[in-house]
């Protein structure tokens, strides 16, 4: 047994079904072992992208979402997007190819220090030294990645350790979450306060959202008698899907936060933005978030548990004493305002991106199973704020664009019976547009629609507001026919400038059974804006 194969091996027992990969010399055992192992491989046309793709099939799976790269600029290719999955606390484990151990220091091939260069955007990212350790190593590096706060890793794999003899290696049976739950006296306390407050607020982070924990959100709230909101915007109080949240934080006399950080879309929890009587409770198992709630809040906060509050969600729930009805349906009116009507009109004549959102939703409100992916600048917050679907994954706190069109394949191989639409702007499609292909070789028919208005919007929306219209430099994209370029690589592709053509060629994207390509002409407005802006 080589030691890809003990590697691949406890991947299966841990119930690892696919990966997410770009080929090279060094990881090609860890394919032929795949084969053994019956674990599909789906190869992409950049290592980001399998990043990406490995990161929303976590989040829609509930499981660590596995990518595989090569050594060298391989490995430095696929950096980015970990940034992105820890951001969004997305267990991710990240494989890559490396030199062999016994050439170290001699120049070998790709020859690169992986460990320290990753280091800063994982939970834990090492380099094996023994072939026989890649079941205990790989139990090691899966256990972190759904731990605690959860993130991605990354193991290092010396090729001569990768094709080496690991007979005598075990497969650990320990693969999967350790709990941190609060304790019982923990939950009467965090409880107690809640039903002791007029207005308190339950703030919760990205691996708290209601697609990670379907249901659960709605239950707490219920129970509790708080007002639970989930956050994973860059644009924190000023996330339009969200509408006038800051009023109700300006408002409320308790804020519990359940794994949220208290960081900068919270106003690093100042008192410009929360009235400096209201009292604070943080959960949070990362000990570095739990010193940051500290800093940041003071005297302010109350409590602050060393716990995973996924683990104590029936627990909160069940202890929940109900109550502020009326606060509750005030909060649940600021989360519900916008800014925008899908009637709204522009001179110009095009479409607006309400309009397009109303149409795309039109599409999810058919379908028996929805996904929806968001993810850009401008666009990609009125794709979060106008449309709503089963399940959504979008491109997080990190407030990197890109990864949508990867995102989209990751969530057709979680859910092949969900209609899944990504929703982007014509700059985010532009980053991995070759993974259309991947998306028609896998056979993952998927809908992708571009808001197009021939901009980098955000930034173009910047210059307008600091520099004015005659200082606009740099942010101009050109009217490409992405649709069909799309076409080019398999897919199915649609452009639309009239309003009266869009509902029937979505539909025609719908029914094509390809991936497909919905490349739409759009007046370049601003993201809808809440009482924060």
């Amino acid at each position: 047994m080589r030691g890809a194969d003990l590697l691949v091996k406890t991947l299966a027992a841990a119930g690892v079904t696919r990966i997410f990969s770009l080929s090279g010399n060094q990881i090609m055992p860890v394919y032929d072992a795949c084969f053994d192992a019956g674990i599909e491989i789906i190869h992409t046309r950049h290592e980001a992208a399998a990043v990406f793709m490995a990161e929303a099939y976590a989040q829609l799976t509930g499981t660590v979402g596995v990518a595989m790269v090569t050594a060298g600029a391989g490995a430095a290719n696929a950096l980015g997007p970990l940034f992105t999955a820890s951001e969004s606390e997305t267990p991710v484990l990240l494989l890559t190819g490396d030199s062999p151990l016994g050439q170290d220091g001699r120049g070998a091939f790709q020859e690169l220090d992986q460990v320290p260069m990753t280091t800063p955007v994982t939970k834990l990212s090492f380099r094996p030294t023994r072939a026989a350790d890649f079941g205990t190593d790989t139990a090691r590096a899966l256990r972190a990645a759904l731990s605690g706060r959860s993130g991605p890793v990354h193991m290092a794999l010396p090729f001569d350790l990768v094709d080496a003899d690991a007979t005598g290696g075990e497969i650990p049976s320990a693969l999967g979450k350790e709990p941190m739950p609060l304790s019982d006296a923990d939950v009467q306390t965090i409880t107690q306060a809640i039903a002791k407050t007029k207005r308190p607020l339950v703030l919760c982070g990205p691996a708290m959202n209601d697609t990670r924990n379907p249901g659960k959100l709605a239950a707490l709230q219920d129970a509790l008698g708080a007002p639970v909101i989930a956050m994973e915007s860059p644009r924190g109080l000023k996330d339009p899907a969200l509408g006038d949240v800051g009023k109700a934080l300006a408002q409320a006399d308790l804020i519990v936060t359940l794994g949220k950080r208290i960081d900068f879309t919270l106003g690093f929890g100042g008192t410009n933005v929360v009235d400096a009587a209201c009292d604070w409770i943080t959960v949070q198992p990362c000990p570095n978030e739990r010193d940051r709630a500290h800093r940041n809040l003071g005297t302010r906060l109350q409590a602050c548990f060393p716990a995973d509050p996924r683990d104590s969600i029936e627990a909160l729930t069940a202890a929940g004493q109900g109550g502020h009805d009326t606060w509750r349906e005030q909060v649940a009116i600021n989360l519900t305002a916008r800014s925008f009507k899908e009637g709204d009109t522009v001179p110009s004549g095009k479409i607006t991106p309400a309009q397009l959102c109303a149409a795309v939703q039109r599409q999810l409100d058919k379908a028996e199973r929805s996904v929806m992916i968001c993810d850009g600048g401008e666009f990609g917050q009125w794709a979060q704020a106008a449309t709503k679907a089963d399940l959504r994954v979008t491109n997080g706190i990190s407030g990197a664009i890109g990864g949508g069109l990867c995102y989209g394949i990751g969530a057709k191989a979680a859910h092949p019976d969900a209609t899944v639409f990504a929703l982007m702007g014509d700059g985010t499609v532009g980053f991995h547009f070759a993974e259309f292909e991947t998306a028609a070789r896998a056979g993952l028919p998927y809908i992708v629609v571009i808001g197009n208005d021939e901009r980098w919007n955000a930034e173009h929306q910047i210059q307008l507001r600091d520099y004015g219209p005659d200082r606009l430099i740099g942010c101009e994209l050109s009217g490409a026919r992405y649709d069909a370029a799309a076409k080019g690589l398999g897919a199915h592709g649609e452009y639309v400038t009239d309003l009266a053509e869009l509902d029937a060629a979505l539909d025609r994207a719908v029914q094509s059974g390809k991936p497909a390509c919905v490349n739409v002409q759009i007046e370049g407005l601003p993201a809808p804006s809440g009482t924060a802006h």
